[in-house]
């Protein structure tokens, strides 16, 4: 197992978050829909989702920044993101290292029709927890970010076999909890997540699995 960072708390923190409002408005509904994640999760009501998931220059830059740091990626390295969503973090890795190979995977249909524009890469629909078409140790960078956490454990342990199969270096990002009132935000604001464990779980789940990456938690505050 790797080491514990701090890459995306830092902007997951601007966020102001209602939690109670989403507990309230009819919440079991919304995670129904939430879990297609189509149109409605991505760019519909707030309450199903992002509530307009946009590109907003410069947000994920400090993010890219952290990872090129620490993993020292040479040219033409294989960078892959493991529910890439549209794609977002990847252009920002792509605007500061554009000599870098990106490959993306991701469950929803919606979100790789909508990929950044100007995204350069190799993009399909598959899901975290099956194996990957890539060849042992291919890639030299595998990030994961809020993705990880919607799986049940035993498709946990399979997403976590095959980053660790593929990659030579991996990050992944999971939300969590350290207190009741954490816990508590948590699942009043989480819709997809199937797997809301303490971080000592996470870290017990991790080294479980042989898991031999980097890990972050972001918690409800």
């Amino acid at each position: 197992m790797g080491k514990l960072v701090d890459f995306v708390t830092p902007i997951h923190k601007i966020t102001s978050r209602a939690y109670f409002h989403r507990m309230s408005n009819s919440k079991v509904n919304s995670m129904v829909i939430a879990k297609r994640f189509g149109f409605d999760y991505w760019d519909g009501d707030r309450k199903f989702g992002y509530g307009g998931y946009r590109y907003l220059p410069g947000r994920w830059k400090s993010v890219a920044e952290k990872l090129l740091h620490n993993y020292e990626l040479k040219s033409n390295a294989n960078v892959l993101d493991v529910g890439c969503g549209k794609g977002f973090l990847l252009y920002e890795l792509q605007l500061l290292r554009p000599d870098l190979n990106f490959f993306g995977i991701d469950i929803s249909q919606y979100a790789l029709k909508n990929l950044h524009p100007n995204l350069k890469g190799n993009f399909l629909v598959h899901k975290a927890q099956e194996k990957y078409p890539f060849g042992d140790k291919e890639m030299d960078l595998v990030i994961s970010l809020g993705t990880i956490h919607n799986l049940h454990l035993p498709e946990i342990e399979d997403c976590l076999s095959e980053i660790t199969r593929v990659s030579k270096q991996s990050y992944i990002m999971v939300e969590s909890f350290r207190s009741e009132l954490e816990m508590f935000n948590v699942e009043c604001w989480a819709l997809t997540a199937e797997t809301l464990i303490s971080p000592s779980a996470w870290e017990w789940l991790f080294k479980k699995c042989n898991f031999e990456g980097d890990y972050e938690f972001v918690y409800f505050e």
